[in-house]
């Protein structure tokens, strides 16, 4: 039966009572052949063809030929939209918007975030709160349940550095370590071996463990371990502290710690203690992992997407991950996004979402927020005055996914793309209801003075109001 059932060939999936007629045997027989074919990898079992009844059979050579086939004919049906449908997409992608309380949006808005690097000062200022009616509070219940974790990026300035955060998890499949030079003098060692032998410690131990002496001397060293991405803490109060705190700390010589500093409260850890026992996940798993977060980040995952994400291996390294999951039928790769490449990979979801999202209105997003597509999968658009760029405190002004606008730090200065005075003017008013001062002085529009500009009507007749400095927005006033 073996040997009669290698000689037949047909070229589409077919059942076992069709091969029982086709070689005149019985259709148990055929059945237990085909179920140890099956168990050889040989064929596959399965519902291949649309109104078909019963469990159908097709070699596996010729599945192959089918859904590279298939995968030509999907290929070939999809339109490549223009860039800035991008900026349409990707925040409604991420959520911005949406209203939903923390507690419950917390979860989801992790799984899509987690791994990114991001500006600890815009963290819970704008990037966290575009994407929910955010609560400090529900990110530290899960922070301190052990359900969420961040760790330090680098350092960005003295009061200032990137953080990513994970479903911890997820991070041993993650957490990429590009092995930084660690910070090596006296205190720092001493911090190390402390956490190594004893694990998670207060400040009160660490403090003692580094000698005593001054304790803005541990707090800094601490935070120099932070940005290494070599310890972390299971609150982010010492984050909001350190990022919060106004000037140079001042340094004190009382040997008590009965008082914590602010900038060192919480339990202390080693990072290493998030990745699990050793040797940890293989790289083929690891690989897998990092691809379908980019996927859930992106939905349509290009090769400048991976590049911005500084992935280990780059698009290359990740491109058989990609091609193996569009063999299982799980993404579909395709030229979907005009002048990003010609071999994108994105979710079948996601790709009817691209095609199908039309303007949003205004979007206003702060420009190193994941969502924001410019300067990282879109080029920023060139400016006679300036370069934008996705430093902390920069905002972008969206209008039906275009960027119009680019506000410097503070909003003192702004760069226009378009003729769009009242949508800009009113992007710049959100921006004014979410700093510390609530308030907003424009020093300059596209590189003139803000009172002479041609922008200057449509800012004073917004409520803008004429000052020293610039035009000033003082939201209720």
């Amino acid at each position: 039966a073996v040997n009669r059932l290698n000689t037949l060939s047909i070229p589409a999936p077919f059942t076992a009572t069709q091969a029982a007629a086709d070689l005149g045997l019985a259709e148990a027989v055929v059945a237990e052949v085909l179920a140890r074919l099956e168990r050889e990898s040989r064929v596959a079992s399965g519902a291949y063809q649309p109104g078909g009844r019963g469990t159908e059979w097709v070699d596996l050579d010729v599945l192959r030929r089918l859904r590279r086939r298939s995968l030509a004919v999907l290929r070939s049906e999809v339109e490549a939209v223009e860039p800035d449908r991008l900026g349409v997409f990707l925040p409604a992608w991420h959520g911005i918007g949406v209203t939903a309380p923390g507690q419950a949006r917390l979860p989801e808005v992790m799984r899509t975030l987690q791994g990114n690097s991001i500006p600890a000062s815009i963290l819970e200022r704008d990037v966290l709160p575009a994407r929910m009616a955010y609560n400090p509070a529900d990110l530290d219940l899960l922070l301190a349940s052990g359900e969420i974790t961040w760790v330090g990026r680098g350092a960005a300035g003295t009061r200032d550095g990137k953080v990513s955060l994970f479903l911890r998890d997820h991070v041993p499949l993650l957490l990429e370590q590009p092995e930084p030079e660690l910070p090596t003098g006296a205190i720092h060692q001493a911090l190390r071996a402390h956490l190594s032998s004893r694990g998670a410690s207060f400040f009160q131990d660490l403090y003692i463990a580094a000698g005593g002496g001054d304790p803005q001397a541990v707090v800094t060293a601490l935070w120099d371990m932070v940005w290494a991405g070599e310890i972390t803490n299971d609150t982010l109060a010492p984050l909001r502290a350190f990022v919060g705190a106004k000037g140079k700390a001042k340094s004190s010589r009382r040997s008590t710690t009965s008082s914590v500093p602010p900038a060192g409260s919480g339990r202390w850890y080693l990072v290493e203690d998030l990745a699990g026992a050793d040797p940890g996940p293989a790289p083929e798993q690891r690989a897998k992992a990092i691809a379908e977060q980019l996927l859930e980040r992106h939905g349509v995952v290009t090769r400048p997407a991976v590049l911005a994400e500084d992935v280990r291996g780059g698009f290359a390294g990740l491109y058989p991950v990609f091609a193996a999951m569009e063999d299982a039928g799980t993404v579909r790769r395709g030229y979907f996004i005009e002048s990003l490449g010609g071999a994108q990979f994105g979710l079948p979801g996601a790709i009817d979402r691209l095609r199908d999202s039309r303007g949003t209105g205004i979007v206003v997003l702060a420009a190193a927020d994941p969502a924001n597509p410019y300067g990282t999968v879109l080029p920023w658009p060139e400016h006679p005055t300036g370069t934008p760029s996705r430093r902390a405190g920069a905002y972008v002004i969206l209008a039906d996914g275009m960027l119009v606008g680019f506000a410097e730090r503070g909003g003192r200065a702004l760069l226009t793309f378009a003729e769009a005075a009242e949508v800009i003017v009113a992007g710049l008013i959100d921006i004014s209801q979410r700093s510390r001062s609530r308030s907003l002085t424009l020093t300059k529009v596209d590189g003139e003075s803000a009172h002479t500009s041609p922008l200057s009507g449509a800012l004073l007749a917004a409520g803008f109001s004429t000052g020293y400095k610039g035009l000033t927005y003082r939201p209720g006033r």
